[in-house]
């Protein structure tokens, strides 16, 4: 038994934030944002709006998608940095709204690799037979622990959610996924509070990264794990059809398509319009690609995605 997707969605807070906007927040000009980042813009929650509220409304699209009802899921899991609250967790809120009961429904933590932990976890619970089809949600309000002072983070990131519904197949899917993690990095890129830890002298409750280090980690080790992927699949670098990776910072992106020798028309680009959104970037541009038309069944796909921790994780998808 195999797990496939089945359906795909997402959802932006329509409050827009521009680089131009930017320049009239921090020291930085458009141009800076543009070449070191690839961002132009990114999208940001209103006051009344939490990480659930863009959760159900991601889940309510890949549910249209795969033409299912809520009552036909009977698992929920979500990646997430930026929880509503400490509990419930946010499965157990979008649970609710869809007038689910009874399903198991939690939420994990592993920063930007939170979408591809929470999809390798389902893929085993459906592959196991411990559940029939499951609705995978990367979602995250990053805005809500950004220090909107320091010029090195604020442009970076915006707020979303992506969301797939995974079903058990009889056709391989879910191909192969690969976790990884690095306690050792945790200094490099942290948010600076949490429920037991408050912020450090002088810090404030924001999100930490020294930018050049993260880079070069990320880079290392994203090639690392595609090595892997492809080695473990038997697979040239040539029979990726697509590289969907996460949108954290354009160089990176390139250096990940270069690694596959893929040109950058068969790699999948938001963040020019998304910003980083975390756990939510690679389920987003997955379901941007699919609704285009870009991608199509059939097609082989590479999900990447690196975060803090450090965590990264992989996962080849035959969609």
């Amino acid at each position: 038994m195999y797990s496939r997707i089945a359906g795909t969605g997402k959802y932006l807070p329509e409050r827009v934030l521009t680089n131009f906007d930017l320049e009239e927040m921090v020291d930085t000009t458009d141009e800076w944002i543009r070449t070191r980042t690839g961002i132009e813009r990114r999208h940001l929650v209103a006051d009344d709006e939490f990480t659930s509220d863009l959760a159900y409304r991601a889940s309510l699209a890949a549910i249209e998608d795969a033409g299912i009802e809520p009552g036909e899921i009977d698992f929920i899991l979500v990646g997430t940095t930026t929880p509503d609250l400490i509990f419930p967790n946010v499965g157990c809120l979008i649970q609710e709204r869809l007038g689910i009961h009874g399903t198991p429904a939690f939420s994990l933590e592993a920063a930007c690799s939170g979408f591809l932990y929470a999809l390798g976890v389902a893929n085993e619970f459906l592959r196991g037979g411990q559940a029939k089809r499951a609705l995978v949600v990367g979602a995250e309000c990053m805005s809500r622990i950004i220090d909107w002072t320091d010029r090195e983070t604020c442009v970076l990131f915006g707020d979303g959610a992506g969301a797939v519904i995974l079903e058990q197949s009889d056709d391989p899917g879910i191909l192969y996924s690969s976790l990884g993690s690095d306690g050792r990095y945790r200094e490099l890129l942290y948010a600076s509070t949490g429920v037991s830890v408050t912020p450090r002298d002088g810090e404030g409750a924001a999100l930490r990264m020294k930018g050049n280090e993260v880079f070069k980690v990320a880079v290392k080790t994203l090639g690392s794990m595609v090595d892997e992927v492809l080695q473990k699949n038997g697979l040239d670098k040539g029979e990726i059809d697509w590289l969907i990776p996460h949108q954290a910072n354009i160089r990176i992106i390139q250096a990940m398509a270069k690694r596959l020798r893929m040109p950058m028309e068969r790699v999948v680009l938001t963040i020019r319009e998304h910003g980083n959104t975390s756990a939510a970037s690679v389920p987003m541009a997955l379901d941007t690609a699919i609704r285009d038309g870009r991608i199509k069944r059939g097609d082989l796909l590479l999900l990447e995605a690196f975060g803090g921790g450090f965590t990264w994780g992989a996962s080849l998808v035959r969609y």
